[in-house]
């Protein structure tokens, strides 16, 4: 049985891969320290979003996970959720937690 901090980092790691992937980007400039391109830090604001609602993480848990602050978390969620107000990112964004609604329950099986 894994330890609860290890599956926050590895649902943070497999959200950030996946949205890397959406993304067209390399997943390891998710985790980095600095903010990076816009793009990047997009990314990462989707990442943190859907981590904390596909997995149901709270927000310190996610800020954590991706080792940042809890208040930077936050704020990611409040833009991704005025991003949502755009129906083509909106669609994207449930494609993504779609995605990520059938790879969660993968880690119970495996258990």
């Amino acid at each position: 049985m894994s330890h609860p901090r290890q599956n926050d980092l590895n649902a943070a790691r497999l959200t950030a891969g996946v949205v890397a992937y959406a993304f067209d980007l390399d997943g390891k400039g998710i985790f980095a320290a600095s903010r990076g391109s816009p793009d990047l830090a997009r990314a990462r604001q989707v990442a943190m979003y859907l981590a904390h609602v596909s997995f149901g993480m709270s927000l310190a848990r996610v800020a954590t996970a991706f080792g940042r602050d809890r208040s930077t978390v936050a704020h990611a969620c409040h833009v991704v959720e005025d991003w949502r107000e755009d129906s083509s990112f909106d669609a994207w964004l449930d494609c993504l937690e779609m995605s990520l609604g059938i790879l969660v329950p993968l880690n119970e099986i495996a258990a």
